[in-house]
């Protein structure tokens, strides 16, 4: 099967499509004939390594983990949209030509034509009024959305302020405020705005020309999608009572006792992800409260592209990347 290799760290230009071997489904496992993928900035890190929000320990270990100089899993990419092709003889979620949606996560696979995967996975059946290409974009950013979304509780009337509201994530946890009553604020780039404004936002920020801290503002929620802005102005843009959510990186960075000590709490990850959350995600989805943005769709063969597009920034929601197998299944 035709598959992106990267077999060192480095710039996009590492990755190389590349043939290997269609895998065998184990026992448990499902077959699915992957239709889409999604580029994530979590893919962009493993493949050059770049993760300087930790100090030289930890990255040590890092590499310990993922591979010293190069990735250990050669075929990255963490979420994908499919067909089931084949089971294992003890599967009993899944039948032949089910229409999937998955996320490996770190376990990574979904840039290559074939994923063998655990029906214990986090592997759902795939929204019925989505596309491979839109269904591709909700299992990573719509499970973190979902995850801190539900930290809030949010309620109805309540000020909602979301950090990098433009990507995967951000997208996602707009509809999932909106849809609870809230008045929401997204910050990001102004190439964006029409975009927020057609998922529901009510207000527009961009930090390149102001930080939402400096304004005279407060919030009862304030969703850190980014995690650049400082964690001091963060808490002093909270309401009593409210709370700060950090969806990357971790709130070590700043004082969470003294959060706590003024009625406040900050909250940080990781998120937790699940099969059943997928199903949440899933019933949201054929409920009309949550819709997908897709930036561009790219075939398999420009890889390189779609990761030189989200390491650069500015991107509208998703990246997709399809496989073409030459056939209507």
């Amino acid at each position: 099967m035709r598959a992106i290799l990267c077999t060192k760290y480095g710039p996009p230009d590492v990755l190389q499509l590349g043939e290997v071997d269609k895998p065998i489904p184990k026992d448990n496992d499902l077959l699915i004939k992957i239709h889409a993928t999604t580029v994530i900035a979590g893919d962009c890190e493993m493949r050059g390594f770049n993760y300087p929000q930790f100090g030289f320990g930890m990255k040590l270990l890092m590499r310990v983990g993922f591979g010293l100089r190069g990735p250990r899993k050669k075929i990255l990419g963490q979420q994908l949209a499919g067909v089931v092709e084949e089971i294992g003889k003890d599967l009993t979620r899944f039948k032949p030509g089910d229409q999937v949606f998955a996320c490996m996560g770190l376990g990574f696979g979904s840039y290559a034509e074939y994923k063998s995967m655990s029906e214990k996975g986090l592997v759902a059946i795939k929204p019925a009024n989505m596309s491979f290409e839109e269904a591709s974009t909700i299992p990573v950013g719509g499970s973190e959305a979902l995850h801190f979304m539900k930290e809030a509780n949010i309620q109805s009337g309540q000020e909602v302020l979301i950090n990098g509201a433009g990507g995967s994530i951000g997208t996602v946890a707009i509809q999932l405020a909106k849809s609870k009553g809230a008045e929401v604020t997204a910050v990001d780039s102004a190439g964006k705005f029409d975009m927020l404004r057609s998922l529901g936002s009510d207000h527009v920020i961009d930090y390149k020309i102001e930080s939402f801290a400096e304004r005279d503002e407060t919030y009862d929620v304030i969703f850190d999608v980014v995690g650049v802005t400082k964690f001091s102005d963060c808490m002093s843009s909270l309401n009593s009572n409210g709370i700060y959510l950090q969806g990357n990186g971790s709130v070590s960075r700043g004082d969470k006792s003294a959060a706590s000590k003024s009625g406040k709490r900050a909250v940080d990850g990781p998120a937790t992800y699940s099969s059943a959350r997928l199903i949440e995600l899933r019933e949201l989805i054929e409920a009309g409260t949550i819709k997908t943005v897709i930036d561009r769709t790219l075939p398999l063969e420009q890889m390189t592209e779609a990761h030189r597009i989200v390491e650069q920034g500015g991107k509208l929601g998703n990246i997709v990347v399809t496989m073409d197998h030459n056939d209507n299944t």
